[in-house]
């Protein structure tokens, strides 16, 4: 008994270390929901690109709790979401083509995760740019937007 007593008093300073932060991994999503997660994304710009507004928004939460910030404005609600889209971008020109780089997906439980990445647009007098931070949740087995916070850098 004496014996494991010392074996665990010796070995008890080596438990209590703490593990330096950079040691410590950020919680990943999983290939598979990485993936899908990602599919979300390029579905959206895929419809951008085709100036189909409504298909884009497919990857949104369609509930009145959405949340969208862009612009110093805070819209709530899919529809208001939906209406906010059409007013800004009313035409192809305006619309642009759109692209996302520097996506990043952080599985945070399983059924959420954040996405920061980058936005630009190209259109013919323009190319207004940006980062995006997005919360997504899946429900029902599919990955959506529930809430999108978007900044712009510029054109």
């Amino acid at each position: 008994m004496k014996h494991v007593l010392i074996a665990f008093l010796l070995a008890l300073p080596a438990a209590c270390q703490s593990v330096p932060e950079a040691a410590v991994p950020a919680i990943i999503a999983p290939e598979n929901e990485a993936a899908a997660i990602r599919n979300v994304l390029m579905t959206q710009k895929d419809a951008w690109n085709r100036g189909d507004i409504d298909a884009f928004m497919e990857g949104y939460w369609r509930s009145p709790e959405l949340r969208f910030a862009s612009g110093g404005t805070v819209t709530t609600g899919w529809q208001r979401t939906r209406d906010r889209y059409h007013a800004n971008y009313s035409d192809r020109e305006k619309m642009g083509t759109l692209d996302f780089t520097d996506l990043e997906v952080n599985q945070v439980s399983p059924d959420a995760a954040i996405v920061h990445g980058r936005w630009k647009l190209i259109r013919a007098s323009d190319a207004p740019h940006g980062l995006f931070t997005l919360l997504f949740r899946k429900q029902d087995g599919r990955w959506m937007i529930v809430s999108d916070t978007t900044t712009s850098g510029g054109s």
